[in-house]
């Protein structure tokens, strides 16, 4: 796969020597790609994102990957900050209320595979907007198929469930084992994580809320002991 290049000036150098080790998936909550691209290579905004999908499955490129696209704003994951420094941005071009195209879903997977060879990013870097910013961000929501990634090793999806109760403060510290931010306020916190690992749930917190973040935290969770944000 080769991006059509639109230079985007909104970018800068990594901090301390960071490399990508994440890969953030956004919408881009506009009504065309041309629209997005625009908004993303605009200076007045101070956004941008590495790479741009429209839903007939075209690729843009607007920062070099080695850059610091200016797409993740205010968040922590794995209980350290400056996700800029730390990732690539994708966006998808999607208003947040519809499928996400077929084409479109066919060229991140290509898009995908490809990042993660080139820096060596592990499935269980791939993660939502909406993951580690619990609150702020909502993208890139319920109706985008983690699943459909997972299968193919582009995302990470819990694999064996086990008996759970519902109980916040077993989900709290499952959910943070596994990256979300540990100062996210439990109701915040179980809304983030339902958007990508239980879209179809609503009201309190329920026994498969419990039972999938703890098998996240088991097959992919970190010791966020003391880290900082």
């Amino acid at each position: 796969m080769t991006p059509d290049w639109r230079p985007s000036p909104n970018f800068g150098a990594r901090k301390g020597g960071a490399v990508p080790e994440l890969i953030v998936l956004h919408y881009t909550a506009m009504e065309s790609c041309d629209a997005a691209c625009r908004t993303l290579c605009n200076p007045e905004n101070e956004v941008s994102a590495h790479y741009l999908i429209g839903p007939d499955g075209h690729v843009i490129q607007m920062v070099e990957e080695s850059q610091r696209a200016w797409h993740a704003g205010a968040g922590t994951w794995q209980g350290r900050g400056d996700v800029n420094s730390r990732s690539i941005g994708i966006e998808m071009s999607n208003t947040g209320f519809a499928p996400f195209a077929a084409p479109l879903f066919n060229s991140l997977e290509v898009l995908l595979r490809q990042i993660m060879t080139r820096w060596d990013i592990a499935a269980s870097g791939i993660i939502a907007h909406s993951d580690f910013a619990p609150g702020r961000k909502i993208d890139p929501g319920k109706r985008f198929d983690w699943q459909r990634l997972a299968r193919q090793g582009l995302a990470v999806w819990p694999r064996a469930l086990e008996a759970a109760a519902p109980d916040m403060a077993r989900f709290r510290a499952a959910a943070v084992s596994f990256g979300y931010p540990v100062d996210a306020e439990p109701e915040v916190l179980l809304a983030s994580f339902r958007l990508r690992f239980n879209p179809t749930a609503c009201g309190a917190l329920c026994a498969r809320d419990v039972a999938l973040a703890e098998a996240l935290a088991r097959e992919f969770g970190i010791d966020q002991a003391g880290a900082g944000a």
